[in-house]
């Protein structure tokens, strides 16, 4: 590292990537290519009463239409829990969840006949915020429960916390659903090498689960499988849940041709994962000498219908709900709540980016109540070395939060004390 800090290092895949010599997935081409493209619901919860594959089977070009009936091996795929339909066999539980697989001579015979598919469904109520999922007899999107993940942390007494506390600020705080707008859109190609050998050319941040996930669709030994990553186009996160692996691969398994598929920007945004939409109760409390003496936090996570990383997400949102700030009593609780909504996962800050938005509301408003600058306020309570975190850490090095406000407050010409 001491190598790099401080230093102009050419980042290593800028020149091919300037000159366009960068290869992305879309970017492959295989003699005798085919093309597959998921039929998705347009529903976000309910079942498939019907669906009528007769004049997009009929058409000249398309080569076969795959449904959940046909996947040889596990249905479901996921980075945590295996709960995210490679095609949906029961549930739907999400706009946008994938039906049945389209397999076609060309782009434009792909879109013409998923088209032509028609689906009858049988639709029911869902629940789209946290209240709604929240309520006793609301419909159930997760396993018997709304609720993926609850964590509880405590330290000290919040409760005699507060009887000390000069001010308190309680508030309500709340974060959108965010997407990561990558500006590649999710794309792989599929095909068998000469060994017998399942290629799936990706562009993936964890090419490791994506083997797991393809091979348990297939039902073959993970060493019968090979996930080339190829040059990323952005990810942010969002590149760590599968989207197109498992259809490329299961296209190929039956036609043992190579396939390409790639989303659309519509369909890009309409499916992948989103940064965690999550409101968040704070109540704050701080002594006459301007020390933080208590924190109740309850913070509540979208987490949408599968679970991606949602329980690592909230977590992340407790851990960090005191922020980087010295507080002897605290009552955290932390939840990831299932909607019919997109499901949600990783984007940068991991949660720690929404509560950020709360901890530092509430440093701003206490800093005002004891009318101590909002620098200064921070820096009297901020971490330090042997410092104690909420979960019981005890910071022994690289705590440079002190160090840090020093040098803005020299900018500011502020004297911290």
């Amino acid at each position: 590292m001491l190598n790099t800090v401080g230093k102009n290092i050419k980042k290593e895949d800028s020149f091919e990537k300037v000159t366009g010599r960068a290869i992305y997935p879309d970017d492959i081409e295989f003699d005798d290519m085919l093309y597959a493209g998921a039929v998705r619901s347009s529903i976000p919860f309910g079942r498939v009463k019907s669906i009528d594959c007769s004049k997009a089977s009929a058409m000249e070009g398309v080569v076969m239409i795959i449904n959940h009936n046909m996947i040889p091996g596990e249905k479901k795929h996921g980075v945590v829990l295996k709960d995210q339909p490679v095609l949906v066999d029961d549930l739907i539980k999400r706009v946008g969840d994938p039906i049945a697989l389209v397999v076609a001579v060309s782009k434009q015979v792909l879109e013409k006949a998923i088209d032509l598919i028609k689906i009858e469904y049988e639709e029911y109520e869902g629940v789209f915020t946290i209240d709604e999922a929240l309520k006793e007899g609301a419909p159930v999107i997760g396993d018997k429960t709304n609720i993926l993940y609850d964590l509880k942390i405590k330290r000290g007494d919040a409760h005699e916390g507060f009887k000390k506390a000069k001010y308190i600020v309680e508030n309500w705080y709340s974060t959108p659903h965010i997407d990561h707008a990558v500006l590649q859109p999710e794309a792989a190609v599929s095909r068998y090498d000469e060994e017998g050998n399942l290629e799936v050319y990706v562009a993936t941040q964890y090419p490791h689960y994506d083997r797991e996930d393809v091979s348990r669709c297939l039902g073959l030994n993970e060493e019968k499988v090979k996930i080339i990553n190829m040059t990323i186009g952005g990810a942010f996160g969002v590149r760590e849940d599968i989207t197109v692996q498992c259809h490329a691969a299961l296209a190929s398994y039956y036609t043992k041709k190579p396939v390409k598929v790639v989303y659309s920007r519509e369909e890009s945004t309409i499916t992948h994962c989103k940064r965690h939409s999550i409101k968040m109760y704070y109540k704050t409390g701080v002594d006459e000498n301007g020390k933080l003496c208590a924190l109740k936090a309850r913070i509540y996570g979208d987490t949408g219908a599968y679970c991606s990383w949602g329980m690592n997400v909230l977590r992340k949102a407790a851990v960090h709900a005191a922020g980087p700030y010295e507080i002897p009593n605290v009552d955290i609780e932390s939840l990831a709540v299932y909607t019919n909504n997109s499901f949600c996962g990783a984007m940068r800050g991991f949660g720690a980016a929404q509560a950020a938005v709360a901890y530092e509301s509430q440093m701003d408003e206490l800093s005002r109540l004891v009318k101590i600058n909002p620098l200064q306020f921070r820096y009297m309570n901020s971490v330090k070395i042997g410092s104690i975190l909420p979960t019981g850490q005890v910071l022994e090095s690289s705590v440079g939060m002190k160090k840090c406000m020093e040098e803005i407050a020299k900018l500011d010409e502020i004297v911290l004390e």
